[in-house]
């Protein structure tokens, strides 16, 4: 199955080619997912601290009786966290809150405050001071790599330019018909990873007939097409599940996608109609450090 596979960060830590996205998945649900992720073979889970899970990722990683070792945890910094202080703080509650010693890979959520997101301004200096923190607690081991998520070329550049470390991960939103070659060509060239989040583009992808004709070519979903196509980008989908079916199904992709299809897949065009999730839950609220509460 594609978890077992990995791919190696600039630093030398190896990060599995698939993980499971857990964004709105309820904290009172998040243990039980995990444990059936990890049971189906998972060992890479994606959590951040806007989702108000990680308690639950927690859970579930230590219910799986699986050594924590052998599970790769990521986790993102709020979005408003553009201070040193308050950026050592959330690493602090993020760890509190898994339970955890260390995090494998933690990243800047948004170069923007959820509130501000690509509204024009780059906040460069906040985000200095963020990965400044990152930084430290790499130093330190409380996380083994670091890098960001909807980070554009200029927010990159300006780590890169200005940081100690270089960014090791760009985690954004990829899916069939909506693909940032550029930017995934970019961070490739100076040694980032790139992870994709929402491959299935919020299940808006499953509704797509021309992707079932394809995917029924292959005898296979439309969600392991999605997925494969991201996988043969290089590129490091993160679906989205909680149905324990549907995780083994997406794990089993280890079929190949000819170039003539690729090449139509990364033609296409999307409406990017998310449905429901085109209101993204994280955005316009300002996320508070503190202890976390027993339960999330």
């Amino acid at each position: 199955m594609m978890v077992e596979e990995k791919f190696t960060l600039a630093n030398g830590v190896q990060i599995p080619k698939l993980g499971l996205g857990t964004w709105r998945i309820p904290d009172a649900d998040t243990a039980s997912v995990v444990r059936d992720a990890i049971r189906v073979g998972y060992r890479h889970i994606d959590t951040a601290q806007a989702y108000e899970n990680e308690h639950g990722v927690g859970e579930g990683v230590r219910a799986s009786g699986v050594s924590r070792d052998e599970i790769f945890i990521t986790t993102k910094l709020a979005a408003e966290c553009k201070t040193f202080a308050a950026a050592g703080d959330s690493i602090e509650w993020s760890l509190r809150a898994l339970g955890m010693d260390h995090i494998d890979l933690m990243l800047i959520h948004s170069p923007q405050p959820w509130a501000e997101f690509r509204e024009g301004k780059h906040f460069f200096e906040g985000n200095l001071e963020a990965w400044r923190a990152l930084e430290e607690a790499l130093a330190t081991g409380k996380v083994r790599a670091i890098g960001v998520s909807n980070f554009e070329r200029a927010d990159i550049e300006n780590l890169f330019d200005n940081g100690s470390v270089a960014p090791m991960v760009n985690q954004v939103l990829a899916h069939v018909g909506n693909t940032p070659f550029d930017l995934i060509d970019y961070s490739r060239s100076i040694g980032m990873l790139v992870e994709a989040y929402s491959p299935v583009a919020h299940g808006a992808a499953l509704k797509d007939a021309r992707l079932g004709a394809m995917a029924e070519s292959y005898g296979v979903s439309i969600a392991q097409l999605c997925i494969r196509y991201c996988l043969q980008l290089g590129v490091l989908p993160l679906p989205k599940t909680a149905n324990a079916t549907h995780m083994r199904d997406n794990a089993s992709v280890d079929f190949v996608i000819s170039d003539a299809d690729m090449s139509t897949l990364k033609r296409a065009e999307s409406s990017t109609d998310y449905g429901e999730a085109n209101a993204f839950p994280v955005f316009g609220k300002k996320r508070q450090v503190t202890d976390p509460e027993p339960g999330g």
